[in-house]
């Protein structure tokens, strides 16, 4: 007899917390209001799909149909325009490809502020003009809505896994409820000050990058044509003092790494043609500031000129075969 109430009172205990959890789910789920999405490209997609899998609803948009069917397949909402994303979610995240494109998505005649609802928050994760971002912070606020500029670092993989570092620029005191969002795609969300600081941190991130990557690339390739075998001068240069995330974690070399465009013939990662526009955008900013970049302006050169000779929809790393191929560069 005790031990069928010991029995009894184990199956209630257990019943007791599957219906715990249960209910501690559906709040968790009540508690996340659909979050609306415009992008969905290399980047967007990937982020999209991290929220959905933290549980948010997800109501997107993108100018490219199938883009948006594949999406739909994933669990999300397709929405028919910027402004329909807005009449239904009240947190908002953009993610395009240039200044125009964010300045069409928010102010257009089919944009987010035609129908943005009042206390609303806006986040472009977009890498665009910082004077872009803080045109479109007023056009935001004059509606009574948020906008906060979140550019990212961390490329298409580190979308995949959620491992991206967002850079935000906004009003401080909504830092946290973009953080919140944020998180569920990001490893690292540092707020950077006000609007377009955020911005000005991902294009000096940029620029050093794209230096960066030229330099591995020459390297790699003057050690090759002087004998070494790749593989090990990447070794090497990975325990000395040139290691830089260009050679240890995003070879340009064919063969040397594996999970890389240099690895799928330069296919998928961080296209060439958006390096240049973003060294275009540094460039702008230097001259604005009047700094001295001189590296910064030889490295916007090469991209321009590969955009010109058939990489530009090729990963930024093809500059390596750019090089091999170009002798009188």
């Amino acid at each position: 007899m005790a031990a069928l109430l010991r029995k009894s009172s184990s199956a209630l205990v257990c019943a007791v917390s599957r219906h715990a959890r249960f209910a501690m789910v559906y709040r968790s789920m009540a508690s996340k209001t659909p979050i609306g999405f415009v992008g969905l490209g290399n980047m967007g997609s990937p982020m999209a799909k991290n929220l959905l899998k933290h549980g948010y609803p997800v109501v997107a948009y993108d100018i490219f149909p199938e883009a948006c069917k594949e999406f739909q397949d994933s669990g999300a909402q397709i929405s028919e325009s910027p402004a329909d994303v807005a009449e239904k979610a009240d947190r908002i995240i953009t993610m395009l490809p240039s200044s125009a494109n964010a300045l069409e998505v928010y102010t257009g005649s089919n944009g987010i502020l035609k129908k943005v609802k009042k206390g609303s928050l806006l986040i472009d994760s977009s890498t665009i003009d910082p004077a872009v971002s803080k045109e479109l912070a007023k056009a935001v606020e004059k509606q009574g809505a948020v906008f906060m500029d979140a550019p990212v670092s961390g490329g298409v993989g580190a979308a995949r896994s959620g491992n991206l570092t967002f850079m935000v620029g906004g009003v401080e005191q909504e830092f946290d409820a973009a953080k919140e969002l944020l998180t569920c795609m990001g490893a690292n969300v540092v707020y950077c000050g006000e609007v377009g600081t955020g911005q000005a941190a991902k294009i000096c991130n940029n620029m050093l990058l794209a230096i960066g990557m030229i330099g591995t690339a020459e390297t790699m390739n003057l050690g090759i044509r002087l004998g070494l075998d790749p593989k090990l001068l990447a070794k090497i240069l990975n325990m000395s003092s040139g290691r830089c995330w260009s050679s240890d974690t995003y070879n340009p070399v064919p063969g040397v790494m594996e999970g890389v465009p240099s690895a799928n013939n330069y296919q998928g990662g961080f296209g060439t043609t958006l390096m240049a526009k973003d060294l275009g955008l540094a460039q702008d900013s230097a001259t604005n500031t009047k700094t001295p970049t001189p590296l910064g302006s030889v490295a916007h050169q090469i991209y321009r000129i590969m955009c010109a000779k058939g990489y530009s929809q090729k990963d930024f790393s093809s500059v390596f075969q750019f090089l091999r191929e170009d002798e009188n560069l």
